[in-house]
């Protein structure tokens, strides 16, 4: 069973910053895949990036620019940088990742991010 933990949400002013970790352990394997998403109220959740072993990325078109993932493998550990912050980009945010061979995906407890004056 693999365990999540979250960390660096928070309240931040329109413009500002806020980095996010969020780091795996108690995996049988590898992790593969490694990535963030996110739910507002009212509104479906949305993948924000995720990221491969071997450093592949991609993001949502509505954070390209702005948004930076990378990871840590020897920490099984993944971040997510977020500059020029919005008040659209408040929700809860969720680090996913996939366990390597098993294809199994866990999710974390969320971590809040409050863009707002």
């Amino acid at each position: 069973q693999v365990q999540l933990v979250e960390s660096g949400g928070g309240l931040v002013q329109p413009g500002g910053s806020l980095r996010l970790s969020c780091a795996a352990s108690g995996s049988r394997f590898s992790i593969d895949t490694m990535g963030w998403y996110r739910q507002a109220p009212g509104k479906q959740r949305e993948m924000v990036a995720f990221i491969t072993q071997s450093g592949s990325t991609n993001y949502a078109d509505s954070v390209k620019g702005r948004f930076t993932i990378s990871r840590d493998n020897a920490k099984n550990t993944v971040y997510l940088q977020m500059n020029s912050l919005k008040p659209d980009d408040t929700a809860v945010y969720y680090c996913n990742v996939r366990e390597q061979y098993s294809g199994l995906n866990y999710r974390g407890q969320g971590t809040q991010v409050t863009v707002s004056a």
